[in-house]
């Protein structure tokens, strides 16, 4: 195995306490009883054994909201970084990466060394970590596409192991890390395709934006390029300059439904056009949530109690732009919109991001 770039372990953190708010894209959170940090793999199980039951894991914090009781246990921050090649030929090579890695900083690296599967993944705040357990996707692409395995600490068992990626239960937005407390995960290992140009564009947005066909492919430079590009005119890429990006990205996720639950929808939604929509596996059909909280009267800018709104880019982002709202009242809009939604179309919508200690 070789070092592509590696991070020396930083000095041991001490613990401490404090208000979880400054660790989530959100900026909420309420206190936590005792925060620790982990630069290793190592590290990280020993934390982990260390704090008992009660234990949370944050690193990127972009795809976590936690109530304003905060958390009362033991907060582990992952922080270790660094990418190894395993194995490479003339096609393909595999890296392993640690679960602290900021992820788009491992897509910049992907893209400089000519390495093709992530690139439309550009922008995505958070930890790499966190991708196998989200089954991170966007334009087109998703991680379970190309991760072979990830490194894990099983809490049940004790001990580390290493689960398949055809054991990961990969689906829409999931994984059977989500919603676990049992895996632990330490690093994730990726097969990437040696080319200088991207996968077959697949996202119809995407090659518009690329002036290309659907399933043209494009240097690797220009899709992370552009992705990053529509990603922040949505309010998408983490910028302290712009409040639209104090959230967790998307905060419901497209409904999933069966073609009768289709035709359905489609009956009450007659009166407002035809529900954006794409084919799935048999009969399913992936609808667009974002279509249906716009018609459900809750456009871009939407506020919300508190002066926590709707990003005025995206309608599928829930901001806290003023940095000073409570998770209640970000709560209290997620729940304004699901009810309305479900009211007017019969479509429950569900949250993408993990909730801890607070509920829609």
């Amino acid at each position: 195995m070789s070092d592509v770039y590696a991070q020396p372990a930083a000095a041991a953190q001490p613990v401490t306490t404090g208000d979880l708010s400054q660790y989530t894209t959100l900026r909420l959170g309420g206190p936590a009883g005792r925060i620790v940090t982990a630069t290793s793999a190592e590290e990280i199980v020993a934390r982990v054994r260390e704090a008992g039951e009660e234990i949370l894991l944050l690193a990127g914090g972009s795809n976590v909201v936690i109530g304003d009781v905060g958390f009362p246990g033991t907060v582990v921050l992952v922080r270790s970084r660094g990418l190894r090649v395993l194995a490479e030929d003339e096609q393909t090579v595999t890296v392993r990466v640690e679960a602290g890695e900021p992820w788009d900083d491992l897509v910049a690296a992907t893209v400089q060394n000519g390495w093709s599967g992530l690139e439309c993944l550009s922008g995505i705040p958070g930890s790499t970590g966190a991708t196998p357990i989200q089954n991170v996707g966007a334009y087109g692409q998703e991680v379970a596409e190309t991760i072979t395995g990830v490194q894990v600490y099983d809490r049940d068992a004790g001990a580390v192991g290493r689960v398949a990626a055809v054991d990961c239960g990969f689906a829409y937005r999931s994984s059977i890390f989500k919603y676990s407390e049992r895996w632990v995960v330490l690093s994730v290992d990726f097969r990437l395709a040696r080319s200088p140009l991207s996968g077959p564009v697949r996202y119809a947005e995407l090659a518009r934006a690329l002036d290309v066909g659907v399933g043209d492919r494009v240097p690797l430079a220009q899709a992370r390029a552009t992705v990053r590009r529509l990603r922040a005119g949505k309010g998408m890429v983490l910028d302290p300059a712009d409040p639209d990006t104090r959230s967790v990205g998307s905060f419901f996720t497209n409904p999933v439904l069966d073609g009768a639950g289709y035709e359905l929808l489609r009956q009450r939604a007659a009166d407002v056009g035809e529900p954006p929509a794409w084919p799935g596996a048999g009969d399913m059909v992936k609808v667009s949530a974002a279509w249906l909280i716009d018609k459900a009267g809750f456009g871009k800018g939407h506020a919300g109690p508190e002066g926590v709104a709707i990003s005025s880019k995206h309608t599928l982002a829930l901001t806290n732009p003023t940095g000073t709202a409570s998770t209640q009242a970000l709560i209290t809009l997620a729940r304004d919109i699901r009810d309305t939604v479900h009211a007017r179309f019969g479509v429950t919508l569900h949250p993408e991001p993990v909730l801890i200690n607070c509920t829609v």
